[in-house]
């Protein structure tokens, strides 16, 4: 006799849905990989703007291209999410934050807070 097993089985992964903490969570890593590539690229250059005026000329013409411009945008847009998450993580530091509904609205005004802001300086600059 075979005895049944009585333990709960695991949602399948089409089927589980990531709370927005979650998501939040996954993206504050992800901008920080973005961070860390994007900062040896700012390195890079200021490498070619030291070599001289013939290097930073060319380093122009290949930077006005429209994907480096997204590139450009993207990296802003990390530093600003990075940034509010960090506040967010300040706010937890002092035991405040913690409830199901402050948690999602945090997540949500981190969210919003980044994309203004990025948008205003697109708009500014």
């Amino acid at each position: 006799m075979v005895k049944k097993n009585s333990r709960p089985i695991s949602p399948h992964l089409q089927v589980y849905r990531l709370p927005l903490t979650g998501i939040i969570s996954i993206t504050h890593r992800m901008t920080g990989v973005m961070l860390s590539v994007g900062l040896i690229f700012f390195v890079y250059l200021l490498n070619v703007i030291l070599a001289g005026s013939g290097s930073y000329l060319a380093m122009q013409d290949f930077m006005n291209h429209g994907f480096f411009k997204f590139m450009y945008w993207g990296f802003i847009y990390a530093l600003l999410f990075h940034c509010c998450h960090g506040f967010r993580h300040l706010i937890w530091d002092t035991g405040k934050g913690f409830g199901r509904e402050t948690l999602n609205q945090f997540a949500m005004i981190e969210l919003l807070v980044s994309l203004m802001v990025t948008l205003i300086i697109f708009l500014f600059v």
